[in-house]
């Protein structure tokens, strides 16, 4: 009898039914019971081993298990052994190697989940362009597509690569060499080809896949062998008998090497030495060499990618097919991306519309052979794109903080993150020196070049600034190994060739017109200038020497001091008192350090409000042109140097300390008292600046700096000398709203702003809701000309019975409220007690609202001052609110010009105005309805005019002139009840002025509404 059991993953085999000792166990309470199963006969072996006396049992046996064996000729129901030697799935090491693999690779970066957190890698991958490449033309540079040509050969897919090619033996496996320029999506496509493995949607033909880190790998210091290489990472595979070098198994084998340029291969046979032992332990870069050579698992095929300064490592002639990963090439593979990334949802919500309007606009942007689309061949930089669009545009309340500075830190920590050079050891450089970071070495050649483009207002760049700046003062052969590594692999990621340089493109370059280089987004030669600063590389002269003094006598101060003591006690110690002069460098260096850290204050002041940059655009709408696109007329230029307003906003955002633990990541470390510094001078720098006036746009960079900073005890110091923010005519949008609340919420309960326009700001109800915790430190609140609906006074109401509340002023002037908004407005007055001034002027109110009003104005004792005009109130109801409004307690002044109010009823406005009595049982309400008050002139006739010529572009310009009309002849019926020529000459002036509204509206020139602040 042959039997195979199979529990707990191991196999057992049974031969024969006398001999039962390699039959596993169960424990059965306290017993231990064997069972083998044996269709037709069960063969029940049951063995009891009693606790109480197992010692004396094993003594009486010698050492052997007493045995019972009890023969049926029936099944029994419970079978606990099968006649089967196939594994299930749930134990099967390729299975588990498959979950194992698409837990691993399924997990996102922290940086891919401000997308939204649920997006996975099926859902936004797009496959980048792959080409053949034949070995005489692997060394060819990347370019842009506004370049060079199309690719000769056709596209291939990662199933076609492994394809049997001619020139290789078919006993032997395929290795494949992937290569590209930084961001190209080499580790993008190797994990998308590891998650379609496991799916079983390509490569199927391999039955294992085996990836592995190069970095990991070069970390290895150990010999090990292949077998335990394998086991060492995936221990379910320790066993497997693919990898035992057994016949041709491995030919079912995939072995994926990613990064290989971290790794230092040999291929001469002097230095490694030949291996075909899976199992003989070496060096793991002499593993990754007989792999490639074919002396081990001749029959495994290999799949390497690399970047472009390492082609050369491998041989040739161990090769067999070259492939070169080429970006988005053209404008649909990168429309696709940014439709995966920013178009989340299918359906007709605003948020759908309004990303499809941004995919629109980026399409057309690349299609015009913009400078975006010379960057966003990378997916890298398609990435950097959605990413600040989904920033600029779908900003959260609810969504953790994110920041522009902290997008652009992510984007270089998800393409440079952990990646040193290898400076080797040069004589009196510090052992930590000797691997620098490759993102510290990208700010002090490419950060050093931005600085100076910075510093001098220039954006592009000659090829012979190039030489000057990137490894101007290489010395040693290692520092120019190094410089050629980094110039094929890093320095083509930040600089491109100009667009439009000169007289034409790039391809069109005539010797008089020299080729220029430009960053690949404008953005980024602001934050690598800043973080150059921040890091403290643009030291002065004098500074670089006091450091040099300073970390020399540093060293050598122990042991001057221990000399010193020795000799003090042979000679006296006045003469050993210049020594004491060694210990005033460090505090004069440290002296020259913080001034040199308040000049970065200064700047950072400076840079924000600079008075050329006074007419532009603010920094998010600078951010959002620059990859969007202008569309429609240019805007005017006032200027022809180059803003760089995000420069200061960076410096700022690099304090964070979010950012800094990133960058310390990547190698660049900001110390805290440099932060502490920098922000102690900058508080006194912004103070100093914000007594002055400055224009909204600049108002609202200086909240996207403090935003940045992150920073809420400097804000709430800076909002401290902060009593006005006029934010008139800027595009609010979500995120500025944020930016505004976030900033606001860092203030005391006790602190207040006197005025906060918002007027003209393109204001929605979803906006509104953002800005809830801004209007809780507001007294008086500007919203005017933001066509705010009466859905929109849902929240108003709750904002005027918030207690937290302290709104004194509410301007809601051109905002179509109507009557219900009117009414759910007014809902809040009996239980409001702050609210002093209230402006309705434009919003639909008509003779009902008006009527509503009046009736519930006895419901709030402290309103003082009522703006009803232009609302299309006629006499009768005119009448009830001024009756109203005559015996309220407080209320002073009613606004009803522009109303189609007649003679009698404007003259009975303005009786009804002036006190009966005077023994102050009736009150004087001053009832502002036309230019004139009765017949004489009003003392309010210029703010009337001067609110018709802000608003006339946008309100009805017939209505508008009837009612100019009926001023002239008020003015003119006025003017004949006067018997004084100088009030006469009076009432021609104000005609005058009415004449010129008049005019003016017919030739359409008035200006642009700019708020009215009654």
């Amino acid at each position: 009898m042959l039997v195979y059991w199979r529990g707990s993953g191991v196999l057992w085999r049974l031969q024969g039914s006398s001999s039962l000792r390699d039959v596993p166990c169960k424990w059965n309470g306290s017993i231990w019971l064997r069972e083998v199963n044996h269709s037709p006969l069960t063969v029940r072996v049951t063995c009891y081993r009693r606790m109480s006396s197992l010692h004396r049992q094993l003594n009486q046996l010698g050492g052997t298990w007493m045995r019972r064996v009890k023969f049926s000729l029936y099944p029994t129901a419970g079978i606990y052994c099968r006649t089967l030697c196939s594994r299930t799935s749930d134990s099967d090491p390729i299975e588990i190697h498959k979950r194992k693999l698409v837990q691993w690779f399924s997990h996102l970066p922290q940086e891919e989940k401000q997308f939204g957190g649920y997006f996975t890698p099926e859902t936004m991958h797009v496959d980048p362009l792959i080409v053949e490449k034949q070995p005489e033309e692997r060394s060819g540079v990347l370019r842009s597509p506004l370049q060079t040509e199309a690719p000769s050969s056709p596209s291939l897919t990662v199933e076609q690569l492994f394809e049997p090619s001619e020139a290789w033996s078919r006993d032997r496996g395929l290795n494949v060499l992937l290569y590209g320029a930084v961001g190209t999506g080499k580790s993008t496509v190797v994990r998308k080809l590891v998650l379609d493995w496991c799916a079983g949607t390509t490569l199927t033909h391999f039955k294992l896949l085996v990836p592995f880190s190069c970095e990991d790998l070069a970390q290895l210091n150990k010999l090990t062998s292949l077998r335990d290489l394998v086991s060492r990472k995936y221990l379910h595979l320790r066993n497997i008998p693919l990898l035992s070098g057994v016949g041709d198994q491995a030919k079912d084998v995939l072995f994926l090497f990613n990064g290989m340029e971290k790794m230092k291969l040999d291929f001469r046979v002097g230095s490694t030495e030949l291996c075909s032992d899976p199992g003989e332990a070496l060096l793991s870069g002499a593993v990754v060499v007989n792999l490639l050579r074919k002396y081990l698992l001749p029959e495994a095929s290999v799949l390497v990618t690399t970047r472009l300064s390492a082609l050369d490592r491998v041989p040739q002639k161990y090769v067999s097919r070259y492939a070169q990963i080429c970006g988005f090439m053209d404008p649909e593979r990168q429309r696709a991306y940014f439709t995966s990334r920013l178009l989340q949802q299918s359906g007709d919500d605003p948020r759908t519309r309004d990303a499809q309007a941004l995919i629109e606009l980026l399409y057309l942007n690349l299609q015009r052979e913009s400078q975006l689309a010379a960057a966003c061949f990378l997916p890298s930089y398609c990435w950097l794109t959605c990413a600040t669009l989904h920033f600029l545009h779908f900003t959260e309340a609810q969504a953790p903080i994110r920041t522009l500075t902290g997008i652009y830190t992510s984007f270089l920590r998800l393409n440079f993150g952990g990646e040193v050079l290898g400076a080797g050891a040069r004589a009196g450089q510090p052992a930590q020196e000797q691997h620098s970071s490759l993102m510290l070495y990208v700010v002090r050649t490419v950060g050093k070049l931005a600085f100076d483009g910075v510093t001098n207002k220039r954006t592009s760049f000659s090829e012979k600034e190039l030489e000057q700046w990137v490894g101007g003062e290489t010395k040693t052969d290692e520092e120019l190994r190094q410089l050629a590594v980094f110039r094929t692999d890093v320095l083509d990621f930040f600089l491109v060739p100009c667009v439009k340089s000169g007289k034409g493109f790039p391809g069109e370059v005539s010797e008089e017109d020299e080729r220029r280089y430009v960053f690949a987004v404008p953005a980024m030669q602001e934050y690598l200038a800043a973080l150059y600063v921040v890091l403290g590389e643009n030291k002065s002269a004098l500074e670089k020497l006091t450091k040099q003094v300073s970390v020399a006598i540093g060293q050598a101060g122990e042991d001057v001091n221990a000399l010193i003591t020795i000799l003090s006690k042979f000679i006296p110690l006045r003469i050993f008192a210049v020594f004491n002069l060694l210990k005033l460098f460090p505090k004069v260096y440290e002296k020259i350090s913080s001034r040199n850290k308040g000049s970065i204050a200064r700047t950072m002041a400076a840079e924000m409000f600079r008075t050329e940059d006074s007419f532009n655009e603010d920094v998010l709408d600078q951010v959002e042109q620059s990859l969007l696109g202008v569309h429609g007329p240019q805007p005017q230029q006032h200027d022809e140097r180059q803003p760089f307003e995000l420069y200061p906003i960076f410096m700022g955002g690099l304090l964070h300390y979010g950012n800094r633990i990133i960058l310390q990541q990547l190698g660049c470390s900001i110390k805290s008292t440099t932060v502490a510094q920098i922000t102690h001078a900058l508080r006194k720098h912004l103070v100093r600046e914000l007594g002055k006036p400055h224009p909204p746009e600049e108002l609202m960079d200086l909240l996207v700096l403090l935003y940045e900073f992150q920073n809420p005890r400097l804000t709430a110091e800076v909002l401290s000398s902060i009593r006005t923010i006029r934010l008139t005519n800027v595009r609010m949008t979500p995120l500025k709203c944020f930016v505004l609340s976030s900033v606001m919420s860092c203030a005391p309960a006790s602190y207040h702003l006197e005025e906060l326009d918002l007027s003209d700001c393109h204001l929605t109800t979803e906006l509104l809701k953002m800005l809830w915790p801004a209007f809780r430190h507001t007294r008086n609140l500007n919203l005017q000309f933001n066509s705010l609906g009466p859905e929109s006074c849902i929240l108003l109401q709750e904002l005027l019975l918030d207690p937290k509340s302290s709104i004194r002023s509410l301007q809601l002037c051109d905002n179509p409220l109507l009557e219900s908004g009117a009414r759910t407005l007014l809902e809040a007055l009996p239980d409001n007690q702050s609210l002093r001034q209230l402006s309705l002027m434009h919003t639909g109110l008509g003779d009902q609202g008006a009527r509503e009003l009046a009736e519930r104005l006895h419901q709030h004792a402290g309103l003082q001052e009522l703006n009803v005009a232009y609302n299309n109130i006629g006499d009768s109801a005119a009448l009830k609110l001024v009756d109203a409004c005559r015996e309220h307690p407080s209320i002073h002044t009613v606004h009803l010009y522009l109303n189609p109010l007649s003679d009698v009823g404007k003259q009975s406005l303005y009786v009804r105005g002036v006190p009966v009595n005077q023994d102050g049982s009736s009150r004087c309400v001053k009832v502002l309805a036309s230019v004139t008050e009765g017949s004489d002139l009003s003392e309010d006739w210029h703010p009337i005019l001067s609110v018709i010529r802000e608003n006339a572009s946008t309100w009805d310009r017939d209505r508008l002139r009837q009612q100019l009309q009926v001023f002239l002849r008020d003015l003119e019926w006025g003017r004949q009840q006067q018997p004084s020529f100088w009030k006469r000459l009076h009432f021609r002036r104000v005609e005058k002025g009415v004449r010129q509204t008049l005019r003016m509206l017919e030739t359409d020139t008035l200006s642009k509404p700019t708020g009215y602040t009654k």
